[in-house]
């Protein structure tokens, strides 16, 4: 029965205990409770956790992103150091839009210090586009609309106009680029900072960004080598990165 609960999650460990107790219940064996089954599961180290939420990647485009990493293996530090760096983020005004957890004693729910306070509409958000190289952090730039695509055409102009090479990147590949890490650490700058409008939030964001050390970026690129080998060994499934 044990050996039937374990395999009967480990084909598909999203199914429920209720799941699991109508798939191993057969007519000469009695039917395990569904606390039975929580328990052997735990005790097998198979415990209910949360799922990481990561970008669904199509084949064409995991093979695409294998072959862009054997291909760039090979580099070291200063090929690396050639390219700035750059993309869009989102920063809410109030709040985090994951999953925030408490510790709090039984029948303490309402207390004001148990609570995540929430605003009308969210309270609004900001969007971003920001770039660095291994030399300097490169500027903030605030968009306006908060719609990406509606600023990628003039940046990709603004590339032309001054004859700047741009380094050929798979789609939804964001494992291997620095400025998502990039971007965490901003927000962890920012974290318990409030701001009462959409200007003051920006302005906390630039000082914020300004204020990294270049040792940041020199870790993120140093990282390189190790992001793509760990998109080669993962086949393009979501890494630690």
């Amino acid at each position: 029965m044990d050996r039937n609960i374990l395999r009967t999650c480990r084909e598909d460990p999203r199914r429920t205990s209720t799941d699991i107790q109508v798939s191993v219940t057969s007519p000469n064996e009695p039917v395990p409770s569904r606390r039975t089954i929580r328990r052997r599961l735990q005790v097998a180290g198979l415990h209910g956790r949360r799922p990481v939420k990561k970008p669904l990647v199509s084949l064409k485009n995991r093979e695409a992103c294998v072959g862009w990493t054997k291909q760039h293996l090979s580099w070291g530090p200063r090929e690396w150091a050639n390219h700035i760096w750059s993309n869009e983020s989102k920063f809410n005004m109030f709040g985090t839009d994951g999953i925030q957890w408490i510790r709090r004693p039984i029948g303490s729910r309402f207390a004001p210090q148990y609570q995540c306070p929430t605003v009308k509409h969210g309270g609004g958000s900001v969007m971003v586009w920001g770039c660095f190289s291994d030399t300097s952090m490169g500027s903030l730039k605030r968009i306006h609309d908060n719609v990406p695509k509606h600023t990628s055409g003039h940046v990709a102009n603004w590339f032309r106009r001054r004859r700047v090479d741009l380094l050929e990147w798979p789609s939804q590949s964001p494992d291997f680029n620095p400025i998502e890490h990039m971007w965490e650490e901003l927000e962890r700058r920012l974290k318990g900072v409030r701001a009462s409008n959409a200007n003051q939030k920006f302005a906390q964001l630039e000082a914020s960004w300004k204020s990294i050390p270049m040792t940041v970026v020199r870790t993120l690129l140093d990282s390189m080598p190790r992001r793509c080998q760990a998109v080669i060994d993962a086949k393009a499934y979501p890494t630690k990165y």
